[in-house]
Formats: C-alpha cells, sequence, structure tokens
C-alpha cells in the first residue's frame, strides 16, 4: 500500500470517476485503473461499484476512506511538523454555516488572503451538522456554527455572539410584539437551524402559533419579505448586508436573545498553522461584534 494508491483512491472517491481522478492527478486513467485494482487485491475487498459510466463507493470503500482521509492527514501534518519557522502555506479546508458565510465572512477571508497569500483556501458551506462531521472525518480543517458540539474529538472556541433581528416590509405594517405574528407567514432555514429553533422558542413562550416555510436561502428569504410576503428572522450581519437592496424594515427585542457562533477544529491535529492564524484572525475580528 503505497501513498500515491491511497491519493488516487481518495481522488476517485471524491470525483465519482476514473476520468476526472486522472485529469485531477494529471495521469492516463488506466493508470488510476491498476493502482486501484491492486489496492483491491491487497485489502481483498472491492472499493467501487460501477454504475453507468461512473462508480460509487462501496461500503468497505466508504470505511477505508475515513482511514485514508487520516493518513494522508497525517502526511500534510508531518510535513508542516519539521519546519515550525515557516509562514502559513498550503491548502487551508474551511467551512462556515450560511449566515456566517454571507454576513461575517467576506471581509474577514479577504483579509487573511492579503495576510497569508501562500495559502489555498477552500471554502463551503454546509448545515453546522454536516460541518461538525467533516471536521471529525478531517475533511475540514475548521468551521463555524452556531451549535455547540459535544463530540470528544472536536476543540471549540466562541467567536462572537449573533444578534437576532426580525425583518419584514414595511407593508406589514408594526410589528410590536410577538402576538403581531399571530398568522403571519415565516420564511426560515429547514429545521436544525438554530435561528429557527430560537424563533420558534420565542414564539413559544409568548403563547404565538405561526406557520413557517422552510427556505435554505437566505437570497430567496429576503426576496419574499421584501415582497410583503411574510416576515423572517435573520442575523444582524445578514440585515446589514442586504438593507440597502430591498424595502425591509427591522425589529429587535429583548427577549430575543443573542445566538452564540463557535469555531470549531479536531483536537487530534497539533499543528496547522493556517488554521490557527485563521482562528486568531476570527477572534480579533469578531469578537468585538
Amino acid at each position: 500500500m503505497e501513498l500515491s494508491q491511497l491519493t488516487m483512491f481518495k481522488t476517485v472517491a471524491d470525483q465519482g470517476s476514473i476520468v476526472r481522478a486522472a485529469e485531477l492527478l494529471h495521469c492516463v486513467p488506466s493508470n488510476i485503473t491498476n493502482r486501484i485494482k491492486g489496492l483491491e487485491r491487497e485489502l481483498g475487498v472491492s472499493l467501487f461499484i460501477r454504475k453507468g459510466r461512473g462508480l460509487v463507493i462501496s461500503p468497505s470503500g466508504s470505511l477505508f476512506l475515513g482511514y485514508v482521509n487520516k493518513i494522508l492527514w497525517l502526511c500534510e501534518e508531518s510535513q508542516r511538523v519539521l519546519d515550525p519557522s515557516a509562514a502559513p502555506s498550503g491548502i487551508l479546508k474551511i467551512g462556515a454555516i450560511e449566515s456566517s458565510a454571507t454576513g461575517r465572512l467576506p471581509r474577514l477571508l479577504s483579509k487573511f488572503h492579503q495576510l497569508y497569500p501562500a495559502v489555498q483556501m477552500q471554502f463551503r458551506t454546509a448545515d453546522w451538522s454536516q460541518l461538525s462531521n467533516d471536521v471529525v472525518k478531517h475533511e475540514l480543517d475548521g468551521a463555524i456554527i452556531a451549535v455547540r458540539p459535544d463530540h470528544p474529538d472536536l476543540h471549540v472556541i466562541e467567536i462572537y455572539d449573533e444578534e437576532l433581528v426580525l425583518i419584514a416590509s414595511p407593508a406589514a405594517g408594526q410589528i410590536n410584539n410577538p402576538q403581531d405574528l399571530a398568522a403571519v407567514d415565516i420564511f426560515m432555514w429547514p429545521e436544525g437551524c438554530p435561528y429557527r429553533g430560537a424563533l420558534l422558542d420565542w414564539l413559544k413562550k409568548h403563547g404565538v402559533e405561526s406557520a413557517v416555510t422552510s427556505i435554505a436561502s437566505y437570497g430567496t428569504i429576503l426576496g419574499c419579505v421584501s415582497a410583503g410576503a411574510g416576515v423572517s428572522l435573520v442575523p444582524k450581519g445578514i440585515f446589514e448586508q442586504f438593507k440597502r437592496i430591498g424595502s425591509i424594515s427591522a425589529y429587535t427585542f429583548d427577549d430575543l436573545l443573542p445566538v452564540t457562533n463557535y469555531f470549531i477544529s479536531n483536537k487530534n491535529v497539533e499543528l496547522h498553522r493556517a488554521k490557527d492564524r485563521f482562528a486568531e484572525l476570527l477572534k480579533e475580528e469578531l469578537r468585538c461584534l
């Protein structure tokens, strides 16, 4: 078993295609095919299932992929450890929930790139559960989420408290209390979103019932609210980002408490300069919010 075989296996698993993997690895498809067949002979299992012109990873392959991610990660980490004085460089894989990615991170990501141009940032969004799982599996170096996870492999730091803002079209009239939302259409991210949970808990506390439509896009939510179709509860950072784009009024309430956002990373990674610098910049730039 060689590292090159493991790299080929991971790339095929990620791409679902030997041809696309060959393009990324700058080699011929037949080489990858032969190396993976050799790996399957050595392991005594099939790692992929052919499906049309593509490949689907097998149950054994999925199990093996978890170990491959750890092995390749440790190889990268060992190279970083050998040069402790070097400036941050290499690949940094960061994830974030949509609200942070849209409202708070664009300026910070730009600043990080200016400070550490040798770092190749790979960034993606997902829900907090998926991001936590990806950090545990070493598929992400770190992530920003709004729910405190309790996984033993995760290191968690608080970075900022996000204030919550109720938004509505001026055509909806003044909103003075939770009772004004009775029978009003509410647009929120799907179940599992901490901001949705905060709104529903607040309404329940005040004995208010209202229909909630799930929309996994802040752009769409803001468009619906601006058009006067209903209301939503959004992080303050989202409102500040988009308040000039449409006709939107904002309301705050003392008992709608801020939601803490966290930066998570894997405890088993002892040294990752780019990730550590990113975490430090997060604290410096966002703790004042």
